[in-house]
């Protein structure tokens, strides 16, 4: 015969107690004031933020639709990728991407969208975890998730970057000036984490290298005519060499002190062209934020009994 607990519930088998009609009651009454004022405003702001996504994607469903870079992800020619200005519809990144994008050449483009745009969510939730949907707010974001960029890729890249190294390697044969994160490594001398991130870098581009030698050449020599932007988006033009100076003190400071969540900071100024949806690489600094105050609060030595 079951007993019965002094909160009202059945311990079954074992002493497990099974939740009765007041669980949900009990939990609100376990919850502080705190918590539940942190929670219902949290509920809030993932309402508004999936809002702003569809608002968003209503909005642009008047000019066309959704997924502009993704489209340039899709269609361009593998014979002749590199051609265009930044802002146009115009693949940008280094042959290995080129290649790795290639089989979703053979869906339609309606279907890679989609498969792009639940890669893109999916690390919008590995990043925000329960905080994701209220990201959305952060209006880079949701228009990032219209655009069909790679940047939440990247601020995935930069977080899995400071355990598994050869992340990296995305974001320098894509954005390639974001990689000034790397002085993470060099200021901190972490030499391992540093020669792991550029040699898997350059084991991908040899190897690609060996495939598709022309299509190298072509990326190479699309790089070096300094091609200007011809976009109607808005931009910050602060010219890159002084934005990439101010991501590199950036970095040395947070990798003296201990703060990853510089790094994705120093990645977004440093990007190549930064308009609206670049910001959205700063999803990244939510883990790492989370992650520098829980080392800190373990550093700290226990106080004892006064």
């Amino acid at each position: 015969m079951a007993d019965v607990s002094p909160a009202g519930r059945t311990a079954g088998p074992g002493g497990a107690l099974s939740a009765g009609p007041g669980a949900v009651a009990r939990w609100f009454a376990a919850r502080s004031r705190r918590e539940l004022v942190q929670d219902t405003l949290l509920a809030a702001m993932s309402v508004l933020g999936v809002a702003t996504l569809v608002y968003i994607f209503r909005l642009g469903s008047q000019f066309g639709g959704s997924g502009f870079d993704a489209l340039a992800y899709w269609s361009f020619d593998p014979s002749k990728p590199y051609g265009g200005q930044p802002g146009q519809l115009v693949f940008l990144y280094a042959p290995p991407v080129a290649l790795a994008f290639l089989p979703g050449h053979l869906l339609s483009f309606d279907a890679f969208r989609a498969v792009w745009l639940v890669s893109q969510f999916a690390a919008l939730v590995w990043l925000g975890r329960r905080y994701a949907l209220a990201m959305l707010l952060f209006l880079p974001i949701s228009v990032e998730l219209y655009n069909g960029n790679i940047h939440l890729l990247l601020a995935a890249a930069i977080v899995l970057g400071f355990r598994y190294p050869a992340a990296w390697s995305l974001v320098l044969l894509t954005k390639v000036t974001p990689g000034v994160g790397l002085l993470w490594f060099a200021v901190r001398k972490e030499w391992r984490n540093l020669g792991l991130a550029l040699g898997a870098t350059t084991a991908i581009s040899v190897a690609s290298l060996l495939v598709v030698p022309e299509m190298w050449r072509q990326w190479l020599e699309y790089l070096t005519s300094n091609p200007t932007v011809n976009t109607q988006m808005i931009t910050v033009t602060v010219p890159l060499p002084v934005r990439l100076a101010a991501a590199a003190v950036i970095v040395v400071y947070g990798a003296r002190t201990n703060r990853r969540w510089t790094v994705p900071v120093a990645a977004t100024i440093s990007l190549p062209i930064l308009w609206l949806n670049g910001f959205a690489v700063l999803a990244a600094i939510v883990p790492l934020w989370k992650g520098d105050m829980a080392a800190l609060q373990r550093a700290q030595p226990a106080r004892g009994p006064s």
